[in-house]
Order: C-alpha cells, then structure tokens, then sequence
C-alpha cells in the first residue's frame, strides 16, 4: 500500500506551501463605551512579508476622534474612537479591495446594553449590513463555517491525521485512533478558549510540527519493519497529542475572538466545524488510500519511504521556523 500512495503523496507534498496558515481571517470589532462613543479594531493578518490593502470605509456620519495603529509579527492593527450620535442598527460598512482577496472579515459588534453581533464578510460582497435585531443563527454559521475552515486550511492539522491514517492499522482501530484525537483536542480547545487552562501559542506551534516529526520517525521505522510504539498504540499517542492540538485549536479562536453574550454556541459550534472538517478529510483520504492499494504500481524498495520523509521534511522546516519567530 505504501508503494501505491507514494507517487500521489510526493506531488502532494511537494506542492505544499510552507506555511500551515494560509489564509487566516481580518477581524473587525465594534464596542460601545458610552452614548455616543465606540472603539473600533482593525485587524489584518499578513499574508508572507505584507500586508493585503484592505480599509473598512466607515458610515458619514461616524467621526474618528482618535486613530493608533500597530504593526505586530503576522498582522497590522488599527485602533480607532469613533463619535456616533445615531444607533448604528442599520448603518452599512464597506471593505475596499477585500474583493481582489481571498481574505474574510469576522465582524463582532458589542453595545453597552449586552447586545451583540457577529457575522463574516465575504470577498464576493465586501458589504455588511448591521442588523436591528441580533440573529443568533448568523453566529451558529459564522462559528461553524470558521472551525470548518481552520482544520482544512491548518495544514499541519491534516498532516498529523494522515500520518496517523498510514500508521494505523483496520477501519476498527482508525476510528478509535480517530476519536480519541477528537475527545483530546475537544477538551483542551474548550478549556482554553474558556480560560481555564493555556499555554503560549509559539512553542505549542513548533511542538506540534515535532509531533508531525515523530510520526514520521514511527513511519519510517514501519518501512524498516519495526513496529514502533504508534504503530502498537495509536489512540494513545493520538489521544496524547490531540491535546496538544486542542491548544493550537484554541489560540486560532481566542485570536478571531468570542462574542461574549453567546460563547457557549460559538464554541460548540466552531468544534462541530473542525469536527465536520476533518471527518470529511478522514473519508477520502481513507477512500483514497484503499483505491491506491488495489493498483499494482511497480515502484522500487527505497520509494517506500518517500511518504515518511515528505512528511518529515515539511514538518521539520515548520518546526525551526516556529523557534525562530520565539527570537
């Protein structure tokens, strides 16, 4: 079977971009600190070394009193006092060149009185309209929608499955393998989007390149015919670096934010959304692996470890990237 998925993993691999985030969501946040007065936050992730040209374009009648601006490691913030004598129900706010992106604006609208708003702006309608009456469906989709998005977009997420789908052994065993990754990484991406428990975000990023590094190292042990400790247990090693994963989970969401009056459903559904994501990726990759294993592709020996090495090798420039940015 590894001699049958090794071509298709090689090009796979090879096309990777090196970064395990590719296109991460701007955030834009509106709170009310009296009558009159909101603050505005702007937040633009950077894609490689710049920053997309992207500005919200305010109503008329919204007066900038105060403007500061930021440049961190990975994204430009803007913060903003605005003068605003009418409710903002209604108003209309317009994001120009969002449209030449392939970026989306999370929206979260806060007023003094316990009433919030959340929504995503898409590039094909760079248009939010703010409703009069808050909908909490849009946050269910918004939230759910996003968790999709990060495990199909985290890279490094999907890797770290499909080295466990090429270590494990029987449907029986991939879906116990499965699971207990899914309990683990559910328990620590709710306890830390919570507060209750966390850890900084740069190490638990390189950690889980390591972690990717280590099912490489257990694959290539596999092709040398030694059955590795991931091998003899994978739902325990699954289970013990699913939680290191829930950690990654939870950094992506605490940085897009939780609109505070509706955390419970946001978080709910922002872990059905990565649940969805992967599952879905699990079914064809599965599905892809066995139809691979009925052709007879006639490869040479050392070609068997061309997975484990792709994989290691991707997973090994993720990991000295993310120490670096520690300095």
């Amino acid at each position: 079977m590894i001699k049958s998925i090794s071509v298709i993993l090689f090009l796979l691999l090879a096309n990777l971009t090196l970064c395990a985030h590719e296109v991460r969501p701007a955030y834009f946040s509106i709170t009310q600190q009296d009558s009159v007065t909101y603050q505005i936050v702007w937040n633009v992730p950077a894609l490689g070394t710049g920053i997309p040209k992207i500005f919200p374009v305010l109503p008329d009648n919204w007066t900038i009193i105060d403007e500061q601006s930021n440049l961190f490691p990975g994204n430009l913030r803007r913060t903003y006092k605005v003068r605003i004598s009418h409710e903002i129900e209604g108003q209309k706010l317009h994001f120009n060149g969002l449209n030449k992106t392939l970026i989306e604006v999370l929206i979260s609208i806060k007023k003094n009185n316990g009433i919030q708003y959340s929504s995503r702006v898409q590039p094909s309608n760079p248009v939010y309209l703010i409703p009069v009456t808050p909908d909490r469906f849009s946050i269910i989709k918004t939230y759910l929608l996003l968790g999709i998005e990060h495990i199909l977009l985290g890279i490094d997420h999907l890797l770290f499955v499909l080295a466990l789908l090429l270590l494990t052994k029987g449907i029986g065993m991939i879906l116990k393998t499965i699971t207990a990754f899914t309990i683990a990484h559910s328990i620590t991406l709710s306890l830390a989007s919570l507060g209750f428990v966390g850890l900084p975000g740069p190490p638990v990023e390189a950690v889980i390149a390591l972690s990717i590094i280590f099912l490489a190292v257990e694959l290539v042990h596999g092709v040398n015919g030694h059955q590795g400790l991931t091998a003899r247990y994978p739902w325990i090693v699954a289970f013990i670096f699913g939680l290191l994963h829930g950690f990654g989970f939870a950094g992506a969401l605490v940085e897009l934010g939780l609109p505070q009056m509706d955390i419970p459903w946001a978080l709910l559904f922002f872990n059905i959304g990565v649940e969805v994501g992967q599952v879905a990726f699990v079914i064809i990759a599965i599905s892809f692996i066995s139809l691979l294993a009925k052709v007879n592709i006639g490869l040479p020996v050392w070609f068997k470890k061309v997975p484990p090495y792709a994989i290691g090798s991707v997973a090994s420039f993720w990991m000295i990237e993310r120490i670096w940015g520690f300095f």
